[in-house]
């Protein structure tokens, strides 16, 4: 079901009339840091579906991916101990992944039971971030980067929806290393009583990549990397998010 539209991305008129008014996310100025042209236009590939919005991209060659993924292996600074589990119903379990996240001063990220601040960007996360910025039009203060070792470390279904994400804000997934399947699940069409056949939506994010979630697809789809037993190759995946100050949840001991 997926659909593929090859265009450049230029700011739709809704998103230029928000960035005029105060309406409809009067709380989150940041919201209209949205750049009028693209310094660099690339082309994108469109993905829809009911209640998905996404557009796809190659960002970087091969040569500038390959020189991207050696650096960021040099310089990320992965959590270890407590940092690197997540609690889910009250019980602890270790990521089937390593994870890190950077950011700007004071940032701190919540979810599944973990609260992790962000550390200082590094040269080359930087460089990644702007090249997003350039490519999107949108600014990001925060990323999460996730390293999968190889085809068996993966990520289950889960739908980025933090209360301190900014809603007005797309996601922006980087992807270095080895290529990986990436599925879309309609909410409704998981499990219950009510389950409605929607077929998921299946991507396979490459090398040097950018897919942008943008809204409302985190309202209505939830995604996965699975595991993948023939992949044996790493892959470093970086989501930039921005995040919004006061929405962040507070009185946790940050060590």
């Amino acid at each position: 079901m997926d659909k593929f539209v090859t265009r450049y991305r230029k700011r739709s008129a809704v998103e230029a009339d928000e960035c005029k008014t105060e309406e409809p996310f009067k709380k989150y100025k940041e919201e209209c840091e949205v750049e009028e042209e693209f310094s660099q236009p690339i082309p994108w590939k469109k993905i829809e579906a009911e209640g998905l919005d996404c557009d796809y991209s190659l960002l970087f060659d091969k040569e500038e991916a390959d020189h991207l993924f050696n650096q960021l292996e040099e310089e990320v600074e992965y959590f270890t101990g407590d940092k690197a589990k997540l609690q889910v119903y009250g019980r602890s379990y270790s990521v089937p992944r390593k994870q890190a996240t950077y950011g700007d001063e004071g940032l701190m990220y919540s979810f599944s039971g973990v609260h992790l601040m962000a550390k200082p960007w590094t040269s080359t996360l930087e460089r990644i971030r702007d090249a997003v910025t350039r490519a999107t039009g949108h600014t990001f203060n925060f990323v999460l980067i996730n390293r999968y070792n190889d085809g068996h470390d993966h990520i289950g279904e889960h739908r980025d929806d933090e209360r301190e994400l900014d809603p007005a804000c797309p996601i922006a997934s980087v992807s270095l290393g080895a290529a990986r399947d990436f599925i879309f699940r309609h909410k409704d069409a998981r499990t219950g009583s009510s389950k409605r056949q929607i077929e998921p939506v299946k991507l396979e994010l490459a090398h040097g990549s950018l897919l942008l979630m943008n809204y409302p697809t985190n309202t209505y789809w939830y995604h996965s990397l699975p595991v993948r037993k023939k992949v044996k190759m790493p892959r470093i995946n970086l989501t930039f998010r921005r995040i919004v100050k006061n929405r962040q949840k507070t009185g946790f001991k940050i060590e």
